[in-house]
């Protein structure tokens, strides 16, 4: 693979309770661990990251094979859905649903456009087989 570009972070304190910050210093965030998990909930997380950076990837995605197909796809959006939990095995494992809505897109059209940018969305490609992955146009 050529690599066109590269993203750069580094975290720092006490992980899920520390901080991250980009090498550019566009993201500079707090980090918490989320009430759900015993934690104050109180600054975003990994997870709200990653539902973050996977919904604007797949939206992107989307966006390119509606226009290869020629489709309007104009108010559409995509929501990351990003959960944790135990993998069984001591560790931790992550879940994604991602609902595309595609208002004006006949069903089985939408759904074939779904299906055509988790094919090509770099999120889709490298956790695929993964985790459990749930794409659904709402």
């Amino acid at each position: 693979m050529t690599v066109l570009y590269t993203a750069e972070a580094t975290a720092t304190g006490e992980g899920r309770n520390g901080r991250t910050r980009t090498s550019d210093g566009l993201v500079d965030l707090e980090l918490a661990i989320p009430k759900e998990m015993g934690g104050s909930g109180d600054a975003t997380n990994p997870e709200q990251l990653f539902a973050a950076g996977y919904s604007a990837c797949f939206h992107s995605a989307l966006q390119l094979v509606a226009r290869k197909k020629k489709v309007d796809i104009e108010g559409s959006s995509v929501t990351a859905e990003v959960g944790i939990g135990s993998n069984g095995e001591g560790g931790f494992g992550l879940s994604v649903a991602l609902v595309v809505d595609l208002p004006g897109v006949p069903g089985e059209q939408a759904q074939q456009l779904a299906e055509a940018a988790d094919a090509v969305c770099p999120y889709s490609n490298a956790v695929r087989g993964n985790i459990d992955l749930d794409v659904r146009v709402a």
